[in-house]
């Protein structure tokens, strides 16, 4: 049985922050915009190089998909070596291999220098297929991570508790709790001289001399430097959502003995992905962790894939006894390959870092150094690798346009039909796209029978929102902007929230 509450583990393991939110207007050195395992990275390298920074969170500090990963921080991105060789050459799968792993073995030395415990464990990683599959594609990729420098090799034994066909084993890799890892690294940033406001959302951003990014509040920050590090970009002059790609991906919690739990961290895009890993729990147990049953954002069905990926796990580990659920949002590049550097062509003092496609933990890391690098006038030799302003017209054109007939299928598709008639048709704990007075509305009728109805159009680009029943949510499937059913926005890319509609049913607005 799935558990009620949609609680991340990584949340309900670690401290709550409470940091002011901006409340005037202030200079610094860099702004950084985002407070995700990248942002974190980016300012603590940056004051570690004596910059002034400003760090500005819309919530709480790594507590959106940072608070919500598997939390897996490794070099072996499934079967990423391969394509990287096949796209970009062997050079530039050699430059990928190499940032990956300093970057994993950075947050290594980190934790130790700054006396961080954050359950770091290191053990292998694996990418398998599973028996019923041909096993050549893992095959593949064991010797292109190999030829790019990992210590890499092909094995047909795991201690997963089920036979595999096949799979890349990656020697050193680690895995660790994120939200003790960054909130030891916000701690050391303070000291630092660094400033973090939390529930300071950013809307604007006028680039200049200085550049200058403003709240929702009106207080601003002027700066040298603005670093976006939102996941998803909050600003689009790159045109960087016709080449970015958005998927939810859900996490089961389980809490199995310590006799039965793998040792290492292991993943297939089989099945719809399945991702396992464990983390301490508890003595004599462990959590179990298992992410998979990829689904766009705005879809009905979500509570079915929960289902499914529970169903597995319990047959998969029948000792398991599932505790926890939650999802997070993966936003890839359409080339497979981060976007970490400058923000568009003609930007200056305007930096990014988005399209981790799944692998923050060690792409965060990795871009908290390229750009704190970057930014003070460095150049590391894979900085072109990551370029944001790269384009690669016969890798990219066929994944472009793929992605803008989605945005259009939706913009205009989902205005067709209105998904119920009446709000009368939407029960207790639903959520239905309706018409109220001619206006397409987005309509939840809460547990006790009340309505909140917010407008249906997305306040990012326009496209309609779908209801997510699973976690209460109203979901853009164009972009990934997500909303709370009084419509706040509860991640970007949009920066304002869905208007309040009055339904005209008395006692129920």
């Amino acid at each position: 049985m799935l558990p009620l509450a949609v609680e991340s583990h990584w949340m309900t393991s670690s401290p709550t922050t409470s940091f002011a939110p901006l409340a005037g207007d202030v200079t610094a050195d860099v702004v950084v915009v985002g407070a995700g395992i990248a942002g974190i990275s980016t300012a603590w390298e940056l004051a570690r190089k004596g910059l002034d920074v400003v760090v500005l969170e819309a919530d709480r500090v790594a507590a959106g998909v940072t608070g919500h990963t598997t939390a897996k921080l490794t070099a072996l991105h499934t079967l990423a070596y391969s394509h990287v060789e096949e796209t970009f050459g062997r050079d530039a799968a050699r430059l990928y291999a190499t940032s990956q792993q300093e970057a994993v073995d950075h947050v290594a030395t980190v934790a130790e220098e700054l006396g961080i415990d954050c359950e770091l464990e290191r053990c292998p990683a694996f990418t398998y297929a599973p028996v019923h599959r041909p096993d050549h594609d893992v095959r593949a990729e064991a010797e292109a991570a190999a030829r790019a420098g990992l210590a890499a090799s092909y094995v047909t034994e795991t201690d997963l508790p089920y036979a595999v066909a096949g799979a890349v084993r990656v020697e050193d890799q680690l895995q660790f709790h994120p939200r003790k890892y960054l909130l030891g690294l916000v701690d050391d940033l303070v000291r630092r001289g660094g400033r973090v406001h939390e529930r300071s959302r950013v809307t604007d951003l006028k680039e200049g001399g200085p550049c200058v990014v403003t709240t929702e509040s009106g207080a601003t920050v002027r700066a040298a430097d603005v670093v976006v590090t939102t996941h998803y970009p909050v600003f689009d002059r790159a045109l960087l959502f016709a080449r970015l790609s958005v998927k939810r991906a859900l996490v089961i919690g389980a809490a199995i003995p310590e006799a039965a739990a793998p040792e290492g961290m292991y993943i297939t895009t089989e099945d719809n992905t399945r991702s396992i890993r464990t983390a301490p729990l508890a003595p004599g147990e462990r959590l179990l962790i298992v992410t998979g049953e990829h689904v766009d954002p705005g879809e009905h069905d979500v509570l079915d894939h929960f289902r499914r990926l529970a169903d597995w796990t319990t047959a998969m580990f029948p000792s398991a006894r599932i505790t926890h659920r939650w999802a997070t949002q993966d936003t890839s590049s359409l080339d497979g390959v981060p976007y970490v550097g400058r923000l568009h062509v003609g930007a200056r003092h305007a930096w990014v870092a988005t399209g981790f496609g799944g692998w923050g933990m060690s792409g965060g890391v990795m871009a908290g150094r390229l750009l704190g690098d970057l930014v003070t006038g460095a150049e590391p030799e894979w900085a072109g690798l990551y370029d944001p302003r790269r384009i690669k017209p016969l890798t990219e054109a066929g994944p472009v346009l793929g992605q803008m007939a989605k945005v259009v299928r939706h913009f205009v598709g989902d205005r067709l039909t209105s998904h119920v008639d009446s709000v009368d048709d939407i029960p207790p704990g639903a959520g239905a796209l309706t018409r109220v007075d001619g206006q397409r509305c987005a309509v939840y009728r809460d547990p006790e029978g009340s309505l909140h109805a917010v407008s249906a159009t997305c306040t990012h680009l326009g496209c309609l929102v779908g209801f997510n029943a699973a976690e209460t949510a109203w979901e853009c499937p164009c972009h990934g902007s997500r909303f709370a059913v009084d419509g706040a926005v509860l991640q970007g890319p949009a920066t304002a929230p869905l208007e309040t509609v009055r339904t005209g049913e008395p006692g129920k607005d």
